[in-house]
């Protein structure tokens, strides 16, 4: 039996990992502070995982334009640390990485070999986790995903269901990208891994939107009236740290992987919504 661990276990990713996962090491935050890096090692070895799964990051995008130093040891010094690990001790590594390597001046989707050009902190830091974690270990895997929601969590859809139950609301319209349920995510993440995956993978739900109308599709599934919601432009509600405007991942290795798209957004999207109606 593979003795699997998972970082950051309470987070989006990560609990539905220990959902499907049952027998996993479940890490939280309390367990693996990904700032201490002389746990890391010590945790690893009490552990010794053969597969070591990290949900764990520093995902505050706005909050890295001020504290990239913070950022960079959690998504970067960390990772590699974990790589390294995995190199020395013959065991899978997997970790998580975001469309905001991106700079999104693209007109088609971003593959897996496009050069990175992050425009913001956060980008800048994941960018340079995926950098060293190869360095430390080639044979790790490094799954690309975008727009992440759950219905485990607060995130995009809840919030957004939260407002509209309390009137209109404007969403902004010139942000293009892929939401990807976690749930899709950590299964489609171990059948890569069944598939003895290494190196860079774009995982995404299918089907390009915005945020704006994935919002007004959330609204309508959950049987409000998706009018409520209304577009807007980014300059309306202006951020510390930029987005990219086209930030669509596409695959150029599934295939090669013989591993099977992501359903639909909109297919997952309701399931998504269908859950937290009914609080689970």
């Amino acid at each position: 039996m593979r003795r699997i661990a998972v970082t950051g276990a309470t987070g989006q990713l990560g609990t539905a990992f220990a959902r499907l996962l049952p027998d996993a090491t479940l890490l939280t935050r309390a367990d693996l502070d990904l700032t201490d890096l002389d746990r890391i090692g010590l945790t690893l070895d009490r552990i010794q995982p053969d597969t070591l799964i990290n949900c764990a990051a520093y995902t505050a995008v706005d909050a890295a334009e001020d504290d990239e130093t913070t950022a960079y040891t959690v998504n970067a010094t960390a990772v590699e640390a974990m790589a390294a690990w995995c190199g020395d001790h013959d065991a899978r590594f997997v970790t998580f990485s975001t469309d905001y390597v991106f700079d999104g001046t693209a007109t088609r989707p971003y593959v897996e070999t496009d050069p990175t050009n992050p425009i913001n902190a956060y980008g800048r830091t994941k960018a340079a986790g995926e950098h060293l974690a190869m360095a430390a270990n080639p044979h790790s895997l490094i799954v690309r995903t975008s727009w992440v929601i759950s219905a485990t969590h607060h995130n995009f859809i809840t919030a957004i269901l939260e407002r509209a139950s309390q009137g209109p609301l404007e969403v902004v319209d010139d942000q293009q990208g892929r939401p990807t349920v976690a749930d899709d995510l950590a299964a489609g993440a171990l059948r890569a891994l069944d598939a003895d995956a290494t190196g860079i993978l774009h995982l995404t739900n299918q089907g390009t939107t915005t945020w704006y109308r994935l919002a007004r599709k959330a609204v309508e599934l959950a049987g409000l009236n998706p009018d409520l919601v209304q577009p807007t432009t980014s300059n309306r509600f202006p951020r510390p740290a930029p987005r990219p405007h086209w930030s669509v991942l596409g695959s150029e290795r599934l295939d090669s992987l013989g591993l099977d798209p992501l359903p639909a957004w909109q297919e997952s999207l309701s399931q998504v919504v269908k859950q937290i109606l009914e609080g689970s």
